[in-house]
């Protein structure tokens, strides 16, 4: 994968879309710093696809709920205004 600077992403977006579809998945630095990737439209769409279960899916599910502990109801203290002043 080849970094791209903000700046020369945004001042060649033609040649770094180019790049994209023609070499893979490319990369976009700030200041040094990984911060972003533009992939080909097929390579998102396998992603999603693999990315299965959805959070929804998994919010949705009963597998695991009975593992969390969650504490009482009322056990919570509450701040007093003054405290935080």
């Amino acid at each position: 994968m080849q970094a791209w600077a903000v700046q020369d992403a945004k001042s060649r977006f033609s040649e770094f879309l180019d790049a994209c579809l023609e070499q893979g998945p490319q990369v976009v630095t700030r200041r040094g710093v990984e911060e972003a990737v533009l992939v080909p439209v097929e390579v998102w769409r396998r992603l999603q696809v693999a990315a299965k279960p959805s959070l929804k899916d998994l919010l949705l599910s009963d597998i695991g709920r009975g593992d969390l502990v969650l504490p009482k109801r009322g056990q919570a203290r509450r701040r007093n205004v003054q405290e935080i002043l």
